[in-house]
């Protein structure tokens, strides 16, 4: 039996993407309109699913670009959505509205190559904000127990739920794909031997995306 569910949507393409620049909250200008096209889709499939199984809260994190992606889904939903710091992203500091290629070149490497070492003067390190926003996200699961929560985040939330829900030791060298407009779901189950176990149902999945992609080639 499956008691709570956790689905991630990754946000649309935002312009700070596009543009390459370090996307903290004095950058984000939001949505491009191929950001917006994503999150219109992802959000048409949220629905279809919602009707049969509704979900009984939608969270986003507080920068633009992840507040226009909620509120496109919650319109689709007619879901009240709820904007939470624990779901912002890392502190980039000096680093933020700038270049990610003079970023990585000045640090040598992005935020996980060094990932007890801060990539920017005032940032935090990668593996300080996976810990601290591992025990966040902790909390938020343990306050919606039995539900299915939706949350539209970062692709560094996913990485955080991923982390805390599979074990996975800080400074660990792997990682993973987290696209625009992209969902993942965790499901926690209950076996018949009162035993539970989180399970990762889906990772990175932009099925709903393919012809947008097919629209774009054409």
């Amino acid at each position: 039996m499956i008691t709570t569910e956790l689905v991630f949507v990754r946000h649309g393409e935002a312009q700070c993407n596009v543009d390459g620049l370090v996307g903290g909250p004095r950058t984000c200008t939001g949505l491009t309109n191929r950001g917006y096209a994503q999150t219109e889709r992802v959000a048409l499939r949220l629905a279809t699913e919602h009707r049969d199984k509704p979900f009984d809260a939608l969270y986003a994190g507080p920068r633009l670009r992840l507040r226009q992606t909620g509120e496109i889904i919650s319109q689709a939903l007619n879901l009240p959505m709820s904007t939470d710091d624990r779901l912002d992203g890392p502190v980039h500091g000096a680093a933020d509205g700038r270049p990610w290629a003079e970023v990585k070149t000045a640090a040598d490497g992005g935020p996980h190559a060094h990932p007890d070492r801060p990539w920017a003067a005032g940032s935090d390190t990668w593996n300080g904000y996976l810990e601290q926003a591992g025990r966040l996200l902790r909390e938020l699961i343990a306050h919606h127990e039995g539900e299915r929560i939706l949350f539209a985040a970062h692709g560094e939330t996913v990485i955080v739920a991923h982390t805390l829900l599979l074990g996975i030791p800080l400074g660990s060298p792997a990682g993973f794909t987290v696209s625009h407009g992209s969902i993942t779901r965790w499901q926690h189950h209950l076996n018949r031997l009162k035993q539970r176990r989180w399970m990762l149902d889906r990772h990175n999945d932009t099925e709903h995306l393919a012809a947008l992609s097919q629209e774009a080639v054409a």
